[in-house]
């Protein structure tokens, strides 16, 4: 099958990535689109991971008020200048992350801001369930890592299955526009605010 200008037109719209790499994506998939995009996406979090370590002084801090206005977040998103935090890309992300915040109600940003008494107060409380449920010892300790780990991407942003794409984290759509804007890319700090909660 032959690459067409059409295949690599729609490629890289969706992708963000240059003319070439959308070549040799496709050529490596087989004209596989789905394919293609998975390649371009290992390669774009691969560039993304070598920008992960750069200074971000810059960026945006913005406003979310969920329809109704019952729920509003306030969210600082960083990158490392100024002409980047006025771009339409880092604007859309911005709002898609205080957005994902007003949706999900995240309490930490990473698993690293979790005390440790938290995460053994939840490994009692799984262990206790599992023990309950009558399941042997040799299955307990796998259960309970197990629900350890979706606790993590419940209450965690950045573990999060993004609410518009749910096959990826807030950490892989951040990783995604990063090697798409070509500069480094961190959530500083964010807060919501609901009605009648504190």
């Amino acid at each position: 099958m032959n690459i067409t200008a059409s295949m690599v037109k729609d490629l890289r719209e969706e992708s963000g990535a240059g003319i070439m790499d959308c070549k040799e994506a496709l050529k490596e998939a087989n004209c596989d689109h789905e394919k293609a995009r998975d390649i371009l996406r290992k390669k774009g979090l691969s560039k993304a991971l070598r920008k992960k370590g750069r200074d971000t002084s810059e960026g945006l801090i913005t406003s979310y008020i969920h329809a109704g206005g019952n729920i509003g977040v306030l969210v600082e998103v960083n990158c490392e200048t100024d002409f980047v935090a006025r771009n339409d890309e880092f604007l859309s992300l911005v709002k898609d992350i205080a957005m994902q915040i007003a949706a999900t109600n995240p309490s930490y940003l990473k698993r690293e801001d979790i005390s440790q008494e938290i995460i053994d107060k939840e490994r009692e409380i799984f262990t206790y369930q599992a023990k309950k449920s009558g399941k042997p010892d040799n299955v307990i300790k796998r259960i309970v890592d197990g629900k350890i780990e979706k606790y993590f991407a419940e209450v965690c942003l950045l573990e999060q299955p993004f609410v518009k794409d749910s096959g990826i984290t807030i950490s892989d759509l951040i990783s995604q526009r990063i090697a798409k804007i070509g500069e480094n890319i961190s959530i500083g700090r964010f807060v919501r605010y609901e009605i009648g909660k504190e």
